[in-house]
């Protein structure tokens, strides 16, 4: 190989230093025969000679003089003001021409990815439909900046890389025109099998996949026979296109959506391309492949990491300790996705104490579930049993009178000093919540701010550690408890029972809203949605919304996860499809009330008066319950905050999420023996992750994944004793779905169905909005709904308040209208009565 080389063909047989980790990978590959888009190497010669005129001198004094932003900021600014030496820039042009000109990928191939014992994978930058000459070399510079991001300076500081160890090759390859593209594994990285692989597929180019924007289909085949195991055909909403300007998201054509990405000969194929991968490389490897027409093609291919074996993942798993009945309803919606240990650990830390040795909430496959027999055998022993049951059926949703309640194994004496003493703690507790909580609720917001910002300003891991024993800890284990406490105090359930048999139950419905008022009186939950729309108007800016609510989003109580305030692009994502404005819906709505008001007084005057306070009383009760939840969301960034910093100083990343907290801190005292425990509890994320949402019901000891193997899978209820009768909704003969009443009104309209609140952005006006369950990040997406439908809910959940106050009608806790229900179908939807039908088939 020449050395002092600027551009190389694809297939040179060229070393990592010359043309980086995924340019000799694709070499290799080339070389070897297998189906890689033709194309060449700008070499990383190229790239010393663009900065060896100065630039490098800049970049060093950067590094040195100002945190990983501000440098970042200074070396793209200096990068954008150069041009590409002559020679560089003629032999590029020259290669493209050979190439034959067109439409092309460019991609980064920095010297330290794509290694065997370190992934550099998604850190630098890729540019998809690039055509011409001005753009291609526009790109080549573009992709040599991305080696000095923010993010790729942190992570090279973290892993003990060098700055001037690093440099950046380019790739250049012929654009395949992709039907479907997707990941290949040649061993299954969630379970560690190496005699599985693992594709993940979905249509259009690969930059959803990658990029985490669609859910795609998921092929699972043995090695050598390559016989198929298990395959997942997901709701595909989105897909990335080619478009004159490069690359956009776009919704999926219908008869798309829903279709397998490859059918068992097609994975085959692809499958025996992977072990030709596998074993040119002599292990287990990550391939990034697409279709055109009938052909593979392999765009790149990396060495998978951090590769766990299959007996060692942890299991998780509190179903299997006993007989209980167990529910995720609510939960889910506070918490929809697999917990890290980290955030599980801080659930644990406000969990009410076990009854009897018997857990009040529990960890099934990283998934956060209440133990109703727990919290019904502790009311019946105070002979609260009945109240139990309503309030349960508000918060929790309906239980099917063929499912039931396993009685704790315990004597009625013992059960009744444990519910004496729980009931005790928990009187105690709301005392000190009416005490304390208004002051916590002002000084809050204040007093996380500047929690964030010590914990950002923490320079060694001891200066961090003694932030924890000094503040951090305290606002976990004292003020988020009290808040927490606040949050889930009792709903307005005998209030509304009066206003039921007084006014019937749709105007009963139509009353309790008003939660959140143009007065000023605020409810939380609303506050994104008409957030981004007063930012759209221009009436505040984007750093006021970020203070307001830039710690609200769809999965809030995830430590790993970023905050929108994090993300300075996170406002540019949010939908932008025409839509009612909120606030003229609440105006709308508010207008209803009144009306519904008038009736009422006209019918019952004295008691209209008396039922009115009472009303404004639960209203006042719930605005507060929903700010202490959003204050406690809140003092969650600090918690997340604090482990960023942990990871950061210590060198350890993302790592620490699999610990606990108090093995965080341990780590930072400089024990790493909790380190240990790390690759376990990786795997066992990734396998629970792979999973669909298991049933919001669960009897008994349950598996996941022998769950999830089963093609007659239910989403609604899982009985280990199989004793449960079909629910109504199940018959095959009955167009109708079945849920809870959630906001009341009639409304017929095209089913939208999503998975994610990502995907929901396909949503149209005047669709209705169908989805397993909603939070807060759904909010913005309801202004453009005729309904809402939901899996997993109750009167008092998410979607249904919501809907209730923008007066969209809303079906919740339906147990499986999105398995019955397809985007296209036409339905009508009862929120008055709980109810919906189908009037017309999409697949018909």
């Amino acid at each position: 190989m020449n050395d002092t080389a600027l551009v190389l063909p694809l297939d040179a047989d060229a070393e990592i230093a010359a043309v980086g980790g995924k340019g000799a990978s694709l070499a290799r590959l080339a070389r070897a025969g297998l189906p890689v888009p033709p194309g060449f190497h700008v070499t990383t010669r190229a790239y010393r000679a663009f900065v060896s005129a100065g630039l490098d001198q800049e970049i060093a004094a950067a590094l040195r003089e100002t945190d990983e932003d501000g440098a970042a900021a200074a070396i793209a600014e200096g990068f954008a003001r150069r041009d590409l030496p002559s020679d560089t820039a003629e032999a590029v042009l020259a290669a493209y021409t050979a190439l034959g000109g067109g439409v092309v990928a460019v991609r980064s191939s920095a010297t330290t990815e794509d290694l065997p014992d370190l992934s550099f994978a998604g850190q630098h930058d890729t540019f998809l439909g690039v055509t011409g000459a001005d753009a291609l070399l526009a790109a080549v510079k573009r992709c040599w900046a991305s080696l000095w991001t923010a993010r790729a300076i942190g992570y090279r500081s973290r892993n003990g890389i060098a700055p001037e160890d690093v440099a950046l090759a380019v790739v250049v390859q012929r654009l395949v025109p992709a039907d479907a593209a997707g990941v290949l594994f040649t061993a299954n990285p969630l379970t560690g099998a190496r005699g599985e692989s693992v594709i993940n597929a979905a249509w259009g180019l690969g930059e959803a996949v990658v990029g985490g924007e669609v859910t795609p289909d998921t092929y699972v085949l043995a090695h050598g026979s390559r016989t198929e195991k298990r395959r997942e055909v997901s709701d595909k909403a989105v897909m990335t296109v080619r478009t004159p300007e490069g690359t956009a998201t776009e919704a999926t054509p219908e008869r798309l959506r829903r279709a397998p990405v490859l059918d068992q000969a097609r994975a085959a194929e692809l499958a025996g391309l992977g072990e030709r991968i596998h074993d040119l490389y002599s292990g287990p490897m990550d391939v990034e492949w697409t279709l055109s027409g009938d052909e593979f093609a392999i765009v790149q291919a990396r060495p998978i990491t951090n590769l766990s074996d299959e007996d060692t993942a942890e299991v998780w798993n509190d179903s299997l300790a006993g007989d209980y009945l167990w529910t995720c309803a609510n939960l889910g919606e506070a918490i929809p996705s697999v917990m890290t240990p980290a955030t599980w650990s801080v659930a644990r830390a406000l969990a009410m104490p076990a009854v009897g040795g018997h857990p009040v909430s529990g960890n099934i496959g990283g998934r956060f579930y209440l133990n109703l027999s727990v919290s019904f055998g502790v009311a019946n022993a105070l002979g609260l049993g009945g109240f139990a049951r309503r309030q349960g059926e508000q918060l929790l949703g309906r239980i099917p009178d063929s499912v039931a309640v396993p009685p704790l194994p315990m004597s009625r004496p013992a059960l009744l000093r444990s519910a004496v003493s729980l009931a005790g703690l928990a009187l105690r507790q709301t005392v000190t919540y009416r005490r304390r909580l208004p002051a916590l609720l002002a000084e809050t917001p204040g007093r996380c701010q500047e929690l964030r910002e010590r914990i950002g300003a923490a320079e060694s891991p001891e200066a961090l550690a003694a932030l924890w024993r000094s503040d951090v800890a305290d606002l976990l284990r004292v003020t988020c408890r009290i808040l927490e406490s606040g949050a889930r105090q009792g709903g307005p359930e005998r209030v509304r029972a009066a206003l039921v048999k007084a006014a019937g139950e749709a105007d009963a419905t139509t009353l309790m809203t008003g939660l959140h008022e143009e007065s000023g009186a605020a409810l939380e939950s609303l506050g994104p949605v008409i957030g981004l729309a007063r930012l759209r108007r221009g009436e505040i800016d984007r750093d006021a919304y970020a203070r307001a609510w830039g710690h609200r989003c769809a999965d809030e109580f995830e430590l790993s996860v970023p905050r929108p305030g994090e993300d300075p692009a996170w406002l540019d994502r949010q939908p932008h499809a025409p839509g009612p404005d909120p606030e003229d819906l609440l105006r709308k709505q508010a207008a209803v009330r009144a009306e519904a008001w008038r009736r009422l007084r006209q019918a019952h005057p004295r008691a209209a008066r008396r039922l009115r306070r009472r009303v404004d009383r639960a209203a006042v009760a719930a605005r507060r319950r929903e700010l202490a939840r959003s204050e406690m969301v809140r003092t969650f960034w600090v918690l997340r905050a604090f482990a960023v910093r942990a990871g950061e100083l210590t060198g350890h990343g993302a790592d620490v999420f699999f610990l606990d907290v108090d093995e965080i801190v341990a780590v930072l005292d400089g024990d790493t023996a909790p380190l240990a425990a790390v690759p376990a509890r990786r795997a066992a994320y990734r396998r629970y992750s792979a999973l669909p949402a298991y049933p919001t019901l669960i009897r008994g000891r349950f598996d996941p994944e022998t769950w999830a193997a089963n093609p007659d899978r239910r989403t609604d209820l899982y009985d280990e004793t199989g004793a449960h009768k079909p629910l109504e909704s199940d018959s095959a003969d009955s167009a109708d779905i079945t849920g809870s009443p959630g906001a009341a009104g009639v409304v017929e309209g095209a089913a939208r169905v999503v998975s994610t609140a990502a995907e929901g952005a396909a949503l149209l006006p005047g669709e209705i909005l169908v989805t397993a369950v909603t939070n807060i990040g759904w909010t913005p997406l309801f202004p453009r709904a005729a309904a809402v439908v939901t899996d997993i809910g109750a009167p008092l959940s998410h979607a249904a308040i919501v809907a209730r106050e923008l007066g969209i009608p809303a079906v919740v806790g339906c147990g499986d209208a999105t398995t019955r229900l397809a985007t296209g179908d036409r339905v009508r939807v009862d929120g008055t009565l709980g109810r919906v039908t189908l009037l017309d088939s999409a697949q018909e």
